[in-house]
């Protein structure tokens, strides 16, 4: 397996040049552990993962000693492993010593809501989130600087009818879609990919999610997963999803907070300018890699090449998200993702927000022939802000799966999904 270098490390390393605690979480197998030990390699620091019992038995017995008597920087891998007792301690250690770059730790569960972890670490910790590999990562190219979209009808601009090489069919996304971004499985044949999925979201199930609650009916869990991926990119429906596999609506919103506290999936709110709209208004739930959403439902680049096959505009929709996604975390862009949706049934997928208020909306299709008209709901948008915050609406963007690049209205453009990771 190929090393694939993370644009994520330079904000490690920037974090712990500022900050006491550096945590890094994200999903199992994502490649938490090979940066995280890099980077203690690369500051003649220790590595230490909480998995090994050796290791974790002697972090248990005598939690300060351990975190003291290495070289730091100490990664410690697998936080959650060792509960409120190492925790508490990391506490105690950066308080009397509040010396930044000490810490590294890692988790394949959100530290924030590991119920057997009180202590936060509030004020001394930088939460960082990685996620499967990102598409850059993959060609090793930068990923689409999201910034710039905000700079106007000039920010995405590109030649009329000037393709970016090389060229990518709508199938060839498909594929990249159906492979995903876990690193081992780059390497793996098509006809072995739904195997290693399968045994990884048996894995997660059994072996994260099951430790972290007292689940009643742990044995809908696949079931509600399964349910997560065929419903990648649609609003949540939570009395409904819960009939619809047999649950009560209080346990499957828990099943629901389980699966998102060891990423499997996110949600995506819904945007308004009314900030306490955002909180009652059903928000969207992407499965966090579509190379799992598609072995979960047994689907690879043929099936989903089908005309007619429901889930390949909700798979392509959930992967340029997921793109985006990660490049964001990758970077010190402080831009905030959302979806819309109005009363008279107006969608756009994504709404990326600046703290200044200003706005990028994007649609994404599966089609390989766009057109202006596909892009009538951000135009409804514009309008809308043009008239009620002048200047905040900035670009408005139909991501497709052909090669056109074209300006078609005004802020309004047409770009393939490519340039997200590829430049003209």
């Amino acid at each position: 397996m190929r090393t694939v270098a993370r644009l994520m490390q330079a904000r490690i390393e920037e974090s712990l040049d500022h900050f006491r605690v550096v945590v890094l979480h994200g999903a199992r197998q994502c490649g938490k552990s090979t940066l995280a030990r890099l980077v203690a390699e690369e500051r003649r620091g220790t590595y230490a993962p909480l998995d090994n019992d050796a290791v974790r038995q002697a972090a248990l017995e005598d939690p300060r000693g351990f975190l003291l008597q290495q070289a730091h920087p100490l990664v410690v891998d697998e936080i959650q492993l060792g509960g409120d007792r190492v925790v508490r301690a990391l506490k105690q250690v950066v308080d009397a010593d509040p010396a930044p770059g000490r810490f590294l730790l890692t988790g394949s569960t959100n530290f924030l809501t590991v119920p057997t972890i009180s202590e936060t670490l509030a004020g001394r910790i930088q939460l960082l989130r990685l996620w499967p590999l990102s598409q850059a990562e993959v060609a090793g190219t930068a990923p689409a600087g999201l910034g710039a979209w905000f700079e106007g009808s000039d920010a995405p601009a590109a030649p009329a009818r000037c393709a970016a090489p090389p060229r990518i069919s709508r199938r060839d996304y498909l594929e990249l879609a159906c492979r995903g971004g876990y690193p081992e499985v780059l390497a793996l044949p098509a006809h072995l990919r739904h195997d290693w999925f399968d045994s990884y979201t048996q894995t997660v199930v059994e072996r994260d999610v099951l430790a972290l609650g007292d689940l009643r009916r742990r044995d809908l869990l696949p079931t509600v997963l399964q349910w997560i991926a065929a419903n990648t990119a649609r609003e949540v429906n939570v009395q409904a999803a819960a009939a619809r596999v047999g649950l009560d609506r209080a346990t499957f919103a828990s099943y629901l907070a389980w699966m998102e506290t060891v990423f499997l999936v996110h949600r995506l709110p819904a945007w308004s300018r009314n900030p306490s709209a955002r909180a009652v208004r059903r928000p969207k739930m992407h499965v966090t890699d579509t190379g799992l959403a598609a072995g979960l439902l047994g689907f690879d680049a043929d099936a989903l090449d089908a005309p007619t096959a429901p889930a390949t505009g909700p798979l392509l929709e959930t992967f340029a998200v997921n793109e985006i996604a990660r490049g964001l975390a990758a970077s010190s862009e402080r831009l905030r993702l959302y979806h819309y949706r109005d009363h008279r049934g107006r969608q756009i997928d994504l709404v990326i927000e600046r703290p200044d208020g200003a706005v990028v909306a994007i649609e994404i299709k599966a089609t390989g022939s766009p057109s202006a008209d596909q892009l009538r709901h951000v135009g409804h948008l514009r309008d809308r802000l043009d008239e009620t915050a002048p200047g905040a609406f900035r670009a408005g963007l139909l991501l497709h799966t052909g090669e056109e690049q074209l300006t078609v209205g005004d802020r309004l453009h047409l770009r393939p999904i490519k340039t997200l990771w590829q430049n003209p």
